[in-house]
Order: C-alpha cells, then sequence, then structure tokens
C-alpha cells in the first residue's frame, strides 16, 4: 500500500477556500438578527455594504510584546515518555486489541480516549469481529461494534459500559466540556454523559459526515450528505429560508449550475440546534470559528498567507501572517488563541500560535519526517498535544511513504502559552486517525495509550494564557 501524501498532508478534513464576498454576507446576515449571549459583549460592527470598500483592520503587534519563541522538535524517535507516568491502568482486561497492520494509511477510528472531568477518562474502542454489509437502497455501509468504558482514576475502576453500533469507519465520538459528549452515527447525533446514557440530539435529513466545535461550544459546524434527488422528509434539522447562503469555493465552476452539490454545510446553536447558516457546497468545509467570526487564509506575496478574522456582524482583521508552502490549518484552541499549521519548504510542518488582538506568540518547526498531525486542547485551552506519525525518511510530494516507512506514533505536549514542551512520548499501538490521546479540562493531566496501558502523567500548572482581549 502506498500513500501520496504532499498537499494531502491534511486528508483528515480537506479545507475549503472561500471566496471573499458570499461567506462574509452570508453569515453577516445569519448572525445580524440573533447575536448570542458572547456576542453581545462586543459592540456589533456595521453590515457590510456589497457596493463599499470591505471593512477590514489591521492588528498591530503591541509595542511591549516579547521576542517570539522559536522551538524546534527533536528529529529522533523517541523509545519511552520524557517523564515517567503518575500511575498506568491496563488495557487487555478491558477487552481492547490493537488494529492490524492492513489497516495502516486507512485513517480509520479505532478508538477515541478524553477526559469526563479529572478523575474520570471515557475510553471507546472498536470491537473486533465480522463486518456486516447493508446493501439497503444501493449504499454499502459498515456496521461496526464500539465498546465505551468509564474509567474512575487513579484505580482504573470501570464506572459505567456499553455497547454501540456505528456504520461507518470515521470519527464518532466529540467531547463536551461539562462532561458530556456528543456520539455520531449515520443522520444522528446523541448526547451523552458519564452514565453511558444516551439521549437524542440532533436528526439530520442526510448521513451526517463531520462536526466541529467552536472552543465556547455556542455553535456546531456540520457536513452532510444530503442528495437533492434523495432529499428526505425526516430529519428535525431543518433548511429555512431565511439561513440559505451560497457558500462557494476555488473547486466551484459556473458549468456547475445544473448540478447541485450532494454536501451541505450547516452552522448550529448547540444549545438550542438553531441553523444559522445553510448552504450547499462541492466539497466539505472547515469553518474554525469562536463565538465573534471565523477564520480564513488570504494569499500574500509568495509563500506568504495573511490570516483573517471575520465577523459574524461584518467587517474583518488582519491578525498576521505565517509563512507556508502550503495554506495553513487553522484551530482555534481558545476564543483568544490561534494554532495556525502550515508547512516547510521540506514538507516539515510549522505550527505558528497567535492571538485574536494580532500577537505572535511561538512558533515550533517539526521535522519533515512527522506526517499526518493530530491535535488534542485542554478545555481550558492552556495545553495541546501534538501527535503525529513518524517516518523513517522525509515526506512530500515525490517521496511518498509505504506501511514499512512508519516507525512509531508519538506526542508532543505543548504550553499554549509561550511553546513550552511539557510531554514528548510515543504511543503504541499506532493509531492513524488520533483518538488516542487525551488532555484533562484543567491541563494538568495526559493520557495516553501506549504500551498496553493507559499511562496517565501529572504535570505541572501550565503558563498562564494572555490576558482575554475584545478582539475588536
Amino acid at each position: 500500500m502506498v500513500w501520496r501524501l504532499g498537499l494531502a498532508r491534511f486528508s483528515r478534513r480537506q479545507s475549503a477556500l472561500f471566496t471573499r464576498a458570499a461567506l462574509p454576507l452570508a453569515l453577516a446576515a445569519a448572525f445580524s438578527h440573533a447575536p448570542s449571549a458572547a456576542q453581545e459583549q462586543i459592540p456589533p460592527a456595521p453590515a457590510p455594504n456589497p457596493t463599499a470598500p470591505e471593512q477590514i483592520e489591521t492588528a498591530p503587534q503591541p509595542e511591549s510584546s516579547p521576542p517570539v519563541k522559536e522551538r524546534f522538535l527533536i528529529d529522533r524517535f523517541p523509545d519511552k515518555p520524557s517523564l515517567p507516568p503518575t500511575f498506568a491502568v491496563p488495557i487487555d482486561p478491558l477487552g481492547f486489541t490493537g488494529p492490524g497492520a492492513i489497516y495502516m494509511g486507512a485513517r480509520n477510528s479505532m478508538a477515541s480516549l478524553d477526559f469526563l472531568d479529572e478523575n474520570r477518562l471515557l475510553f471507546t474502542f472498536r470491537v473486533p469481529g465480522l463486518l456486516r454489509r447493508d446493501l439497503t437502497n444501493g449504499d454499502e455501509r459498515i456496521e461496526r461494534q464500539i465498546r465505551a468504558v468509564v474509567l474512575k482514576l487513579p484505580q482504573g475502576t470501570v464506572e459505567a459500559e456499553a455497547m454501540w453500533t456505528v456504520h461507518d469507519r470515521v470519527r464518532y465520538l466529540w467531547p463536551l466540556k461539562n462532561g458530556h459528549f456528543l456520539l455520531r452515527d449515520r443522520n444522528n447525533l446523541l448526547e451523552g454523559d458519564a452514565t453511558l446514557t444516551l439521549k437524542p440530539y440532533l436528526d439530520f435529513p442526510g448521513s451526517l459526515l463531520w462536526l466541529e466545535v467552536d472552543p465556547g461550544e455556542h455553535f456546531l459546524v456540520t457536513n452532510s450528505n444530503e442528495p437533492l434527488k434523495k432529499a428526505a422528509d425526516s430529519g428535525e434539522v431543518s433548511t429555512p429560508s431565511t439561513a440559505l447562503a451560497n457558500v462557494t469555493s476555488d473547486q466551484d465552476s459556473s458549468e456547475d449550475t445544473d448540478h447541485p452539490p450532494d454536501l451541505v454545510v450547516r452552522i448550529l446553536r448547540r444549545d438550542s440546534g438553531e441553523v444559522m447558516l445553510v448552504s450547499r457546497v462541492r466539497t466539505a468545509v472547515h469553518l474554525p470559528i469562536n463565538s465573534v467570526g471565523y477564520l480564513e487564509n488570504l494569499r500574500g506575496q509568495g509563500t506568504e498567507w495573511v490570516l483573517n478574522l471575520s465577523y459574524f456582524t461584518g467587517g474583518s482583521k488582519m491578525l498576521g501572517r505565517v509563512e507556508s508552502t502550503c495554506e495553513p490549518d487553522d484551530e482555534f484552541l481558545t476564543e483568544q488563541e490561534i494554532l495556525a499549521t502550515g508547512c516547510g519548504p521540506s514538507g516539515e510542518s510549522i505550527l505558528v500560535a497567535m492571538t485574536t488582538a494580532g500577537r505572535t506568540l511561538w512558533r515550533s518547526q517539526a521535522p519533515a519526517t512527522e506526517v499526518w498531525p493530530q491535535l488534542a486542547v485542554a478545555a481550558n485551552g492552556s495545553r495541546l498535544a501534538w501527535e503525529t506519525l513518524d517516518a523513517t525518511h522525509s515526506i512530500y510530494t515525490f517521496a511518498h511513504m509505504d506501511a514499512s516507512d512508519v516507525k512509531e506514533q508519538s506526542v508532543t505536549v505543548f504550553d499554549a502559552a509561550n511553546g513550552d514542551i511539557a510531554l514528548v512520548s510515543p504511543v503504541s499501538p499506532i493509531l492513524d486517525a488520533g483518538g488516542n490521546v487525551a488532555i484533562s479540562p484543567s491541563g494538568r493531566r495526559v493520557a495516553l495509550l501506549n504500551a498496553g496501558a493507559i499511562q496517565v502523567f501529572d504535570l505541572p500548572p501550565a503558563t498562564p494564557l494572555p490576558a482575554a482581549s475584545s478582539g475588536r
């Protein structure tokens, strides 16, 4: 099996490149009539005027900004954690078995590891067995059994357990800050808690492919497959005319107007399920948002990208610049901090942390042998875990890799405020879709699947995050 990486380095989700006209107007219209509590704290910006120049602010670096810290990750594979684990919970008695080599490179979601609070872990994993295929309506659906256990720490006592059925191979679980979580299967989102009791949350008109949650958990961004020719009348998630928008990307063509795309992107309020924006799109949309706006990358000169924060109520602000040979992958770590992951000239990952006030906090560069990054973030944003596959040689467009080139999977835990490294460790078995790393809500504990156990590390307090800013 050969995997060509190149520009597919972020194949976890392929980002759409939005046109500068369609999305700002659509979002301003969607959010102007019903601002959230978080948005009400910020004076509303005037609605954009399509006949006038776009309102763009520039965020200068504060005069007293300290020098930006540069970090370079080691280019040798760690053979053990940089700190001894505080305790470990064996996973064989729970029924977990690692995936076979045949799954390497398929990016199947095999497990998830998440803190419900500082002393309870939710561990879910695929139970090996025969795959059952349902060919109803000509669609092949793969049924999998997922075992879920809630573990009390440090003893590892099983407090609750359940068996779930899901019908595809991609990510199925997203944690929430209040000890709850969202479980995705087919058209449905279910909400669960530490008892593993599930209750219906949202029912979509078509298969839900992916979702994202903003740091304050005010909104959901969802991608779903809803072909017009198979439009379903069922599903409580609506397509209100007041939220319709025309979100376009660089992959769209004026010749495609007679063939509406099957993919639908929505922004919904998490508390009520109200649809704020809905649009048909031709490629899955990654839309990093916080409570006041969304991020987009604007091309600068050469390899320069300008990170731009566009407000839901109209107007935008340029936050800073990132040098990258590929379009950066942006994430909100908190309401005020962003991590942009770009590419160096040899394919190496470049991490740049900055604030919504326009201040660059730190930069880090990974060896070109570390590929397919996955990100886990503490609920309070104080620490982040950056996980990669570690290969024997540099990986780029003309130097692909196969399974024999992957030597291990490793994780680096950073302080979000300054880029200081708190922990470096291998993880095993290799799970190339992630799900084997978790950070507690406070950022003081890290849990890893490694060496036949869930290893838990107690860390000192993280460096405090930068002071909050209104962002306008």
